[in-house]
């Protein structure tokens, strides 16, 4: 087959290269240009780049194929070799556009060198079809499609080269790492057009007209030269531009060395969420690096649970303008690249900047200051000890549930816990055992409500349980579990022990509207199972604030009593059982209230004794039982023995020997006319209790128990301690004649007292018949109604004095 011979003139080819790798210098250079600008001004440099770069592709094209000689005569199909210019622009400016943009990906390289691969493709191809000659185009196969791929490569390697120019911007070494990329790029885009040049062979057409011939060298350089030109205004305007940005870029440099120092992490968005700035504050606090974000969206660093929330707020603020994040700070949570969250303290900023949004993050790690607060609140919330919460907490979940209670129509338990004998044990084993007692105490009764309740440390050993949404019965399944809870010994160190509670039990709406109603209440009914023997739970009733109010009537009265001289003495004889005289008297205070009127002993000596004030009131009765003691001894009448209670509270006071020597000498009563009657519950710490009491007989003094038979001492302290005589209390004597246990019980205490030497006084003594059955199991002494009820000091001196002149 006949073929057209076909040669090149090199200095033709030298110059295509030439242009090739000028033009890839000016694409690099205009990359930078127009990933730099901004609104109309990059718009105006992307479509002057597009034509510039495009115009050199082609031209180095269309120089190389006048490079290439036959030897017919050629001439060009200008309408086609107009046509063949619009590719290679349209590729250039799809290149500028993409490597550009404020964030580029592989996967658009990639896709960008499709289609700028084709549009070369199409511009070679194009451009040979609009050779006019006397010949046939023929194309091998083989190099067509071989042409065809290493377009494509080249348009890859030129767009990588361009993203890579656009990534190093104003790195050291940038501009050697330029030009060698351009030279590069110029050759590769060479190599693809002579490989397609490669691919044609040329077959005379015979029945074809020759064109006319002119010469191509001469066309070639003037395109060559304009083309120089055209690219040489390029990188002037290109330079122009420079010098009038370099202030700018040495502020964006200032601005940016800024944003990398800060600790906080701060990151910029464009409309779509893409990331486009990322700095070393972020890449500590996340994990990722740079080159790892961006172009990604911000949705990386957010919680799946939170992405929604925040691409519809994104979406909301672009449509409407109406900031609800932006310009405040906001707590949330972050993701680190571990998938890791973390709180965060955000700070969002948007701005308009030619015609686009950004939006600009300040990330600040809170998590030590989190932690922080965890801490505080822990102190201010939480008991340190137990770790229930306290009072304050106990308020904060009280008030929600009331206001639930009121919207909803719901109940409200709240139980009130004391411990029964807890400061006995804390007292005589140590505040450390008492402290290990409590935390599990409070185990215990967590074990025994439900995860919706809330149990609180009141303080000391008072607990508070707040139940929510409730009734009685399940309150009172409840009370009764934990009361069970404690009918085991808890054993600490080895040690056994017991401790109960006691529970009271108000209930909302029906015993109080308010916090500090329903914990009075509870407390109340508290209190009415204390006085009830303890360990056992009560629900409040309103006949509990009369006892109350009853209750602080006396206390405060009981404070203002002694100096108003509201307290009196009384004296009940006491008389010898088998002669029936009078030989000696038990003092007994009597309390004449303002308002009140009689104030019964049993009502306001326990509170004296809650209170503390027993201790001035039990003083004031010893000496006063003694001056008059003293009175009647010097009006006359035979000396005899005065008895005073001492309370429990009495006992226990370091000063008591010295107490009881002043009263004495301050009334001039010989000692052994004094007789302290003691309580058993007041020596069952007998180590204390042996002291004083020898003490105290050494200056004279009489002793004797109190109540006896009634307390839980060991009948030890009978032998041990200096004891004259025992009392035998009234709930034995008065059922002496119905109860056959009680009379066995007082038969017993006579003898026993005999055996071992000591007197014997019987209280309650009301009848004839309880007098006899004294007399015959040899009793002492007795005192009761049927001698005489307690009288004034004036009524007991005629009861001596008729005494004494019988």
């Amino acid at each position: 087959m006949e073929t057209i011979s076909t040669s090149y003139n090199l200095s033709l080819v030298l110059l295509s290269i030439i242009i090739a790798i000028i033009a890839s210098l000016a694409a690099l250079d205009l990359a930078i240009r127009i990933q730099k600008a901004t609104g109309v001004v990059r718009y105006i440099w992307l479509s002057g780049g597009a034509f510039a770069m495009g115009m050199g592709i082609w031209s180095m094209h269309f120089i190389a194929m006048l490079a290439f000689h036959l030897s017919i005569p050629v001439t060009y199909d200008l309408s086609l070799v107009l046509v063949s210019i619009m590719p290679a622009i349209l590729a250039s400016g799809l290149a500028l556009h993409i490597v550009s943009r404020p964030s580029v990906r592989m996967a658009q390289v990639y896709r960008g060198a499709f289609f700028i691969g084709t549009g070369i493709v199409v511009m070679h191809y194009t451009g040979m079809e609009a050779m006019v000659m006397g010949a046939e185009i023929k194309y091998s196969p083989f190099l067509w499609a071989l042409s065809a791929i290493i377009a494509y490569a080249v348009s890859l390697a030129a767009l990588y080269l361009l993203f890579l120019a656009q990534q190093r911007s104003g790195t050291p070494g940038f501009w050697w790492r330029k030009a060698g990329s351009a030279v590069i790029m110029g050759i590769a885009i060479s190599g693809m057009h002579y490989t397609g040049m490669s691919a044609a062979t040329f077959q005379p057409d015979h029945h074809g007209s020759l064109p006319a011939s002119y010469d191509n060298a001469l066309l070639a350089y003037l395109i060559g030269f304009g083309m120089l030109i055209i690219l040489g205004l390029v990188f002037i305007s290109a330079f122009v531009d420079k010098r009038f940005e370099s202030q700018s870029i040495t502020s964006e440099r200032k601005f940016r060395s800024v944003i990398e120092s800060a600790n906080d992490a701060i990151i910029l968005a464009d409309r779509k969420g893409a990331i486009i700035s990322w700095n070393k504050g972020a890449c500590l606090m996340f994990g990722y690096e740079e080159q790892e974000v961006i172009g990604e969206q911000l949705q990386i660093i957010i919680p799946e649970r939170l992405r929604e929330a925040h691409q519809k707020g994104m979406e909301r603020y672009l449509s409407t303008r109406q900031p609800q994040v932006i310009g405040k700070t906001v707590e949330l949570q972050g993701l680190k690249k571990d998938n890791s969250e973390f709180p965060i303290e955000l700070s969002v900023a948007a701005w308009e900047e030619e015609g686009n949004t950004y939006f600009s993050s300040i990330i600040r790690d809170i998590t030590e200051r989190k932690k922080a607060e965890q801490q505080i609140n822990q102190m201010v919330y939480l008991d340190p000890l137990t770790g229930l919460p306290n009072r304050h907490l106990l308020n904060d979940r009280l008030t929600q549930a009331l206001d639930q209670a009121s919207e909803n129509k719901m109940n409200i338990g709240i139980m009130f816990i004391d411990l029964d004998r807890f400061k006995y044990i804390n007292d005589t084993l140590g505040h450390t055992v008492g402290d290990r007692l409590l935390i599990e105490v409070a185990k215990r009764v967590q074990a025994c409500i439900s995860k919706a309740d809330t149990l609180a440390r009141q303080g000391g050993d008072e607990f508070i349980v707040l139940l929510p949404n409730t009734n009685s019965d399940e309150v009172t399944k409840k009370a009764k579990k934990i009361l069970g809870q404690f009918s085991h010994s808890i054993v600490l160190d080895e040690t056994e022990m017991f401790v109960t509670p006691s529970i009271g039990i108000s209930l909302y709406p029906s015993d109080g509207r308010d916090i500090e109603t329903l914990i009075k209440n509870a407390d109340t009914a508290m209190y009415r199972v204390k006085e009830n023997g303890k360990n056992n739970f009560q629900f409040y009733t309103p006949d509990m604030n009369d006892a109350v109010t009853r209750k602080m009537q006396l206390e405060i009265g009981l404070r203002k009593g002694l100096e108003r001289g509201e307290f009196n003495v009384c004296y009940q004889p006491q008389v010898d059982v088998t002669t029936g005289k009078v030989i000696g008297m038990e003092a007994l205070i009597r309390w004449q209230h303002p308002e009140l009127g009689n104030v019964s002993p049993a009502d306001f000596i326990p509170i004296a004794e809650e209170t503390g004030l027993i201790i001035p009131i039990g003083e004031w009765v010893l000496r006063e039982a003694c001056r008059q003691n003293k009175r009647w001894q010097d009006a006359g009448y035979t000396p005899l023995r005065m008895a005073v209670n001492i309370s429990s509270r009495q006992f226990q006071q370091s000063n008591l020997v010295e107490v009881v020597r002043k009263a004495l000498k301050e009334s001039d009563l010989d000692p052994q006319y004094l007789e302290l009657e003691l309580t058993e519950s007041i020596i069952q710490d007998s180590k204390y209790a042996i002291s004083t009491m020898h003490q105290l007989k050494a200056m004279g003094i009489h002793l004797s128990i109190d109540d006896f038979g009634t307390g839980y001492s060991s009948l030890s302290y009978l032998k041990l301690f200096p004891i004259d005589s025992l009392k035998i209390d009234q709930s034995f004597t008065r059922n002496i004649h119905t109860n056959l246990k009680d009379a066995a019980l007082v038969q017993t205490i006579i003898s026993m007292a005999h055996n071992l030497d000591l007197k014997v006084i019987a209280e309650g003594v009301e009848t004839k018949d309880q007098l006899d059955f004294l007399q015959l199991r040899k009793c002492n002494e007795a005192q009761g109604f049927f001698f005489s009820r307690p009288v004034s000091a004036e009524q007991l001196s005629d009861i001596l004095q008729k005494q004494s002149s019988d």
